[in-house]
């Protein structure tokens, strides 16, 4: 299968679950090219941007184990090649 690059935004609204999405992109690190986020303390959220280069299979499940957590909104965009 051949790889994609992709672009992921993560919100977190409920901050509890920090801990879980940091172990979530650390078990996907191979093909998480860049990752900013920002704490948005005014709102109380904290919003993620990832860069990704892999397998739609592979990114799939990364925003599908983060689509479960509760609190959290999860967009993907994935390259056309």
């Amino acid at each position: 299968m051949e790889n994609r690059i992709g672009v992921i935004g993560i919100i977190i609204e409920d901050l509890t679950y920090i801990v879980e999405v940091n172990d979530i992109l650390h078990q996907y690190g191979g093909i998480i090219v860049g990752r900013m986020g920002i704490p948005y303390k005014e709102k109380s959220v904290n919003v993620i941007s990832l860069i990704v280069d892999g397998t739609t299979d592979e990114i799939g499940a990364l925003t599908g184990k983060l689509g479960r957590l509760k609190g959290l909104s999860v967009k993907s965009a994935l390259s056309k090649k």
